[in-house]
């Protein structure tokens, strides 16, 4: 009974961990456009974000890492450097900007390109292996289009405003939507770079857990020189602007720990130990799922008007996003049965290197028992 728990366990411990940090990414959404709304300096806020998250993971990579934490090369140093730039100096940058201009809904749905951003680019980097011949390399192509599809559909088409009773009667200024057109524009176009951006921190995250598969010491390393590099780019941001670092016990602190503590250190780690798994794509299949979250949380706390279109748009989404899921669970029971190429990870590594050491042992054995047996013969 036991084994059968853990065994369902270790079935749904994926899921389980990408869907919380949507989650985590949802309350992010909708502290940090508070913030944001406050005053507050988008670089500022990233380089306290880091800063506390590496504050916080440090003792926990410190304590559980250090029996098994490998040296750190300069190629994995390098990648480390190269990481905290794409992913949360240039990603979030542009994305917190982009924020400002629009809304956190609006903001959150133009990052659903994400996962077509990073299907393609683990596609060709070979993280992700695709046979367009078989109905689970199409459910993945199609699903992913799907997805994007539904996030466009989202933000693109509103149709009749939907009259929800604590939304009535709020004048907030993210109601009526973003300021002008202009805003709109500028504001995706800094969207959309940012998801290439965090579409290939993700894909290279998944690559150096081949070389440094230590995700505790890994996320504090990219945690700290984001803070080193965040700090740069917010020196010279906010130059002659020190009131800019200023921070009292309001949102802005609550912002910055919840960014910290959840939005960063526990969703780098937690995706680190699914991409070992399930690779890059899975992780980013569910970032829409936060989109859906983001609107209905939104129209209670910001008051953002949800329209009809919003609705159909997140129930495309999530039909995506299973059609994405399906391809990868039948990519994997089709490798198994059929003898087709598993795409390697660090657990099928590891599970190789089993059996080819009992191979070996056995191999020995039969080799020792025919010897006797002839030296006895003899």
């Amino acid at each position: 009974m036991e084994s059968k728990i853990h065994q369902l366990y270790k079935k749904v411990k994926p899921f389980l961990g990408v869907i919380s940090v949507q989650f985590g990414y949802t309350g992010l959404s909708i502290i940090g456009k508070f913030a944001l709304n406050k005053g507050m300096s988008q670089h500022v806020f990233i380089v306290y974000r880091y800063a506390i998250a590496t504050a916080v993971i440090a003792p926990f990579a410190f304590v559980f890492d250090r029996k098994k934490r490998l040296k750190l090369t300069f190629s994995v140093f390098a990648k480390i450097v190269f990481l905290a730039l794409l992913g949360p100096v240039i990603c979030q940058t542009l994305f917190y900007t982009g924020m400002k201009y629009t809304t956190a809904t609006y903001a959150r749905a133009i990052d659903n390109v994400l996962p077509a951003f990073a299907f393609s680019m683990a596609w060709i980097l070979g993280l992700e292996k695709v046979n367009i011949w078989r109905w689970r390399g199409q459910a993945k192509v199609l699903g992913t289009i799907v997805t994007v599809g539904g996030a466009l559909l989202m933000t693109l088409v509103k149709g009749p405003m939907l009259s929800l009773p604590w939304t009535n009667g709020n004048d907030h200024q993210e109601s009526t939507g973003p300021a002008n057109k202009q805003d709109v524009i500028k504001g995706s176009l800094m969207i959309l770079v940012g998801s290439a951006c965090w579409s290939a921190f993700t894909n290279l995250q998944a690559i150096t857990l081949k070389s440094y598969p230590t995700e505790l010491s890994l996320t504090v390393l990219i945690c700290l020189m984001s803070t080193l590099e965040g700090t740069i780019l917010a020196l010279a941001m906010e130059r002659g602007n020190l009131t800019a670092w200023s921070i009292h016990l309001d949102i802005k602190l609550l912002a910055a720990v919840y960014a910290g503590v959840v939005a960063s250190g526990f969703s780098i780690y937690v995706h680190g130990q699914v991409m070992k798994e399930k690779g890059p794509v899975f992780v980013t299949a569910f970032n829409p799922l936060s989109t859906v979250l983001v609107a209905i949380i939104g129209s209670f706390f910001l008051y953002e008007a949800m329209y009809l279109g919003s609705v159909i748009g997140a129930i495309v989404i999530v039909a995506g996003i299973y059609m994405v899921l399906w391809g990868k669970s039948q990519d994997q029971l089709g490798s198994k049965s059929s003898g087709e190429k598993v795409v390697p990870t660090s657990q099928n590594m590891a599970t190789t290197n089993e059996r080819i050491t009992t191979s070996n042992q056995e191999f020995m054995a039969i080799n020792v028992t025919s010897i006797k047996s002839t030296n006895g013969a003899a």
